[in-house]
């Protein structure tokens, strides 16, 4: 047979050849290693995040290979790292991911440039990205020194096309194994982060070099998932990776493909006119006592639509995405059952990081009011929350996101006037519940009233007099008559409001650059 006749055949049959080695990853033993510890293979991974048969892999035969004189690959480790396209629920997805079969996906074994290729990927092609990540992802070990005879001054290749997603496309990250070093930067550099609650681990360093610092610590206590999730550092915690799957699944529903376009609206099966008779006795009229603000959520957006992000730190602060007839919004809220609602150092940092996911992607934010101010005390000075409610405060003045605002009862100081900014039009409306001022009056009294109260004969008496003058004009109506507040409304009228919201807004998410970017 003439090489003609014969084509290419011999080179496409070396291409499959190298292809099928490439797919056995480390190799039956360490594959069989990782199921051991109840994991998957990075290939098994991404079949289950991906449509069936959706998943075009770019890079497929990277790797160190041996020759023989002839130039045949005599063996062939493959790269630990897979990338390329695929489709989430009929979506185009950038996936990337480490293979922990191949040297702990550690950078002994990397290519980092197909680390920088997938980001550039998803930034040019304005595609979703999600990392699937499983090991320290580069960075090296101190037994690299060894075999190339020098170091190095740290550089991250592909860091700025990283940076430079998180202002463009959704970032998706999850840790699914232990993540160390630079796999931990990447790991939290993302807008939804969620680590595995048994298998998942995080470390700047790991155990073994901190406790050679002089502090013994086991894996579970330096980084297990709930350390993390509830520092803030990570968002969310999966049962397993199915879970895992299942939660960026759904936070990508949410979410337009990038900055380039508005989040497109879903089913609307929940009747925008839904009225439940609960809303009207939600918020107690003893303010002393509290409520369930996730009820109330659930009660006005569409139903089950709720898809709470952060849960687990800056727990005052309730944050996460939903759906109003359909149309995708940030929900913002206050959870009375901490801190009475009390804005925090790590709620303060809570709210920025999610008004600026709802400003890069353009969602609506509805947020749902029970602030009783900053909180206040020794720990608090400590920790410097003032400081933190400005930059809260700021964030919310910066964003030109849709807004709209439901007080339901509490607004008082700082930490309330970040209820919106209110020099644009003031969409919001109030419970006939709503109490507000600069300070509670039950908390202001002693202060106000210091020279009276202390000149009494009976303080008490004194104190309950001027509480009951004080409560006279305290009737939200008598606000409301002054403008000072837009439109008080029946509880139960909310979810038919939010959801005119939600669609009067729709038009107006313009699908240009943020004012400001989206930071770790």
């Amino acid at each position: 047979m003439s090489e003609d006749a014969e084509g290419w055949a011999p080179e496409i049959a070396e291409l499959r050849r190298l292809q099928g080695l490439a797919a056995e990853m480390g190799g039956a033993d360490k594959v069989a290693l990782q199921h051991a510890k109840g994991k998957l293979s990075v290939r098994e991974r991404i079949a289950s995040l991906l449509d069936p048969g959706t998943f075009r892999e770019v890079g497929s035969i990277t790797g160190q290979a041996q020759y023989d004189a002839d130039g045949r690959v005599t063996a062939f480790t493959p790269a630990n790292s897979i990338f390329g396209r695929g489709r989430i629920d009929g979506r185009d997805v950038v996936v990337y991911g480490d293979d922990f079969t191949v040297r702990g996906g550690s950078s002994e074994a990397a290519i980092h440039e197909k680390q920088a290729q997938a980001e550039a990927m998803a930034g040019e092609l304005r595609l979703p990205i999600v990392r699937l990540i499983d090991g320290s992802g580069g960075g090296g070990s101190v037994r690299e020194v060894e075999r190339t005879g020098y170091t190095y001054v740290p550089t991250i290749h592909g860091w700025e096309g990283l940076t430079a997603n998180l202002s463009t496309v959704p970032v998706i990250c999850l840790g699914l194994g232990p993540v160390a070093g630079l796999g931990a930067a990447r790991l939290v550099s993302g807008h939804y982060t969620v680590l595995l609650r048994e298998t998942g681990f995080m470390f700047a360093a790991g155990p073994a070099i901190v406790s050679a610092l002089g502090t013994p610590v086991t894996k579970e206590d330096l980084g297990g998932a709930m350390v993390h999730a509830r520092s803030g550092a990570v968002d969310d915690v999966a049962d397993d990776e199915a879970d895992a799957f299942a939660k960026a699944r759904r936070f990508l529903s949410y979410l337009p493909a990038s900055t380039h376009s508005a989040a497109e609206r879903g089913p609307a099966l929940d009747p925008p006119d839904r009225r439940d008779p609960w809303l009207d006795r939600a918020a107690p009229r003893d303010r002393r006592k509290v409520y369930p603000m996730r009820r109330v959520i659930g009660a006005v957006v569409d139903e089950g639509s709720f898809f709470e992000i952060g849960r687990h730190w800056g727990k005052s602060v309730i944050t996460g995405l939903a759906r109003l007839d359909g149309w995708p919004v940030a929900i913002l809220a206050s959870d009375p059952m901490i801190y009475g609602g009390g804005w925090t150092a790590a709620a303060c940092d809570k709210l920025v990081r999610f008004v600026e996911l709802a400003e890069t992607f353009h969602l609506p934010v509805v947020h749902l009011v029970d602030i009783p101010g900053v909180v206040i005390g020794v720990q608090a000075e400590k920790e410097g929350t003032i400081r933190h409610a400005a930059r809260a405060l700021t964030s919310v003045y910066q964003a030109r996101t849709p807004w709209c605002t439901v007080i339901i009862r509490k607004a008082f100081g700082v930490a309330a006037a970040g209820m919106c900014d209110h020099t644009r039009f003031r969409y919001r409306y109030a419970w006939p519940s709503g109490d507000w001022g600069s300070l509670p009056i039950e908390g202001g009294v002693d202060a106000a009233y210091k020279a009276e109260l202390e000149a009494a004969d009976d303080p008490q008496a004194a104190r309950a007099a001027i509480e009951q003058r004080l409560n006279a004009v305290r009737s939200p109506f008598r606000t409301a008559a002054k403008f000072l507040v837009e439109e008080i409304i029946a509880p139960q009228d909310t979810r038919p409001l939010l959801c005119e919201f939600a669609r009067l807004a729709a038009p107006l998410r313009d699908p240009v650059p943020a004012r400001f970017g989206f930071r770790p």
